[in-house]
């Protein structure tokens, strides 16, 4: 007859159990240096090893030849525990026997001592279930207990024993079975089974376990019985679930609000016969890991489930804020929570997609933060808008021209003087020539060398800096965001920026830094905007924009 996995591969010695070291080393030093309590209390989450504890302890104190505190499983007392003959060691279910009447029973049929084996144990399982008049019935008899009695209690609701039994028991908390460890044993199981088990089957199994053995190997036996060979895929389908690859690009949807295609993967999915609570918990479950990540980065490696590659944590993760995911998170697992009271889970399924995929239809204040958060993210990184097109640099319209007197020719290069000729500085700039005066009009004063008005701030350079830091190179935005270096001033569809010196002008001045500052201001403006540099006319002779481009660097600014 076959039996289930679970029951099959239950551990038999303490040796066995798997991720429970700090219980195992404590009961077996007990058993081998005879110091072992009349009660014990074992508390953790379902298939964690509790029951199973419970068996082997009762083995191994009655052992006739126990091995380090381990119970030999070849002596009389071992085989006749295992096959159910001896009758000195009784399991309860206080599930199924809550009442007084069955506790009475209990008190008065432990007095008698055991008939076959050394100690009397009783085990009781889901021990929180138990009536108050029931507890009140098991304490007299914890208080004084006979010497060849033992109680081992195991529950997985603590906090619904009474403090009375606590207080007379050891007690001994089961931790969830790291998925590791789970995966190690599920791949012993399958070899000894012949089950052509993948190392990716065994880890999503491990995962979708959370901490019990007893759920991992009863999912193994399913996933057993739909396919042949035991990898991703075959979990995935034997199970209903939607999968990383589905999961991942669902909630890229929802996070592009394309809540369109978020509800045809949805109906596609429920058409397949997905469960909608599995898809749901599936797409929460990577909400709180990217949740995680973004807010605990530190500490993230060791609380993710470990599903999904850091590739497609990084991508989703650029996509939603935090209080986003704070929202999505609650709504998804409000809606989980009224699932089992809804009399149609796919509509509650699709009003929930719908809130996630735009958040201004969330009116709670989680809602509103996410909203508050998304335009926030806007103002300080602007994004180039689709409809905007960068102008090249080939078609940029040139800025009106400056009424320009006469203009001195350059000076030769300075090595091009001889050695007696004074340097240009001494030299007497030659006469400017006089402006003919108009008939028409009256006698206007000479205009003198252009000169260029500095470029005044208008509010708009300010506030749309703090968005191009990102979008620059490190080299670049020093040069850029000080304000003794470079200031700017939107006139119409022109952005003028005056560089105070030549080499502040020289590296801003280059196309694919003007492009990149002009598709910024277009996205912040929805219209083309065009980017100019101007800059003072060069002082030849003396090192004055150096000094000054030295004294800002150094000062910091």
């Amino acid at each position: 007859m076959y039996q289930a996995l679970y029951r099959k591969y239950r551990p038999k010695t303490f040796e066995e159990v798997v991720g429970q070291d700090h219980i195992t080393r404590t009961l077996r030093r007990q058993v081998a240096e005879g110091t072992l309590s009349h009660a014990y209390l074992f508390t953790g989450t379902r298939g964690t090893g509790k029951t199973s504890c419970a068996k082997i302890l009762a083995k191994a104190v009655n052992c006739l030849h126990p091995n380090d505190g381990d119970p030999c499983n070849r002596c009389d007392a071992c085989v006749g525990l295992d096959s159910g003959a001896i009758m000195d060691v009784v399991e309860l279910d206080a599930a199924s026997n809550n009442g007084v009447d069955y506790i009475r029973a209990l008190r008065e049929e432990a007095v008698y001592t055991p008939g076959s084996v050394k100690k009397r144990v009783y085990i009781i399982d889901e021990v929180h279930m138990l009536s108050a008049a029931s507890f009140n019935a098991l304490l007299k008899i914890m208080e004084e207990p006979p010497e060849h009695l033992m109680f081992i209690l195991a529950t997985t609701e603590l906090h619904k024993v009474p403090a009375t039994i606590k207080s007379r028991c050891q007690q001994f908390a089961f931790k969830r079975i790291l998925p590791g460890d789970i995966e190690g044993r599920l791949l012993w199981v399958a070899q000894q089974e012949h089950i052509d088990l993948t190392p990716g089957g065994a880890a999503l199994l491990a995962r979708l376990a959370e901490g019990g053995m007893r759920d991992a190997l009863s999912l193994l036996d399913q996933c057993r019985s739909a396919s042949n060979g035991v990898d991703e895929d075959a979990v995935i389908r034997a199970l209903g679930m939607m999968g990383n690859v589905e999961t991942a690009k669902l909630l890229g949807s929802l996070a592009a609000g394309d809540t369109a295609a978020a509800l045809t993967t949805l109906g596609n999915l429920y058409g397949a016969g997905k469960d909608i609570k599995t898809l749901l918990g599936e797409l929460s479950a990577l909400c709180r890991d990217l949740l995680i990540r973004k807010t605990a980065p530190q500490a993230a490696s060791s609380l993710l489930t470990g599903g999904y590659d850091d590739a497609t944590l990084r991508g989703l993760s650029e996509q939603l804020t935090a209080p986003r995911l704070i929202q999505m998170l609650t709504v998804l697992q409000e809606t989980l929570g009224e699932l089992p009271r809804s009399a149609n889970p796919r509509t509650d399924a699709e009003l929930c997609f719908i809130r996630l995929g735009d958040e201004s239809l969330d009116g709670s204040a989680l809602g509103l933060s996410a909203r508050v958060a998304r335009l926030e993210t806007m103002t300080a990184y602007p994004t180039p808008a689709p409809a905007a097109k960068p102008v090249p640099a080939a078609e940029r319209p040139t800025p009106a021209p400056q009424p320009k007197g006469p203009e001195t020719p350059p000076p030769p290069p300075a090595d091009l003087y001889e050695d007696d000729a004074p340097p240009p500085w001494e030299e007497e700039p030659p006469p400017v020539p006089e402006e003919p005066t108009r008939p028409a009009k009256a006698a206007e004063p000479p205009v003198s060398a252009p000169v260029p008005a500095p470029v005044a701030d208008d509010g708009f350079w300010t506030a749309f800096l703090p968005g191009l830091k990102p979008l620059l190179s490190p080299a670049v935005w020093p040069f850029v965001s000080n304000p003794a270096m470079t200031t700017g001033a939107l006139a119409g569809d022109v952005l003028t920026l005056e560089a105070k010196v030549g080499v502040t002008k020289a590296m801003i001045d280059k196309p694919d830094i003007l492009d990149v500052i002009a598709q910024a201001a277009s996205a912040r403006l929805g219209r083309a905007v065009t980017v100019t540099v101007s800059a003072p006319p060069p002082k030849v002779g003396n090192m004055e924009d150096l000094f000054a481009l030295g004294q800002q660097l150094g000062d910091g600014q």
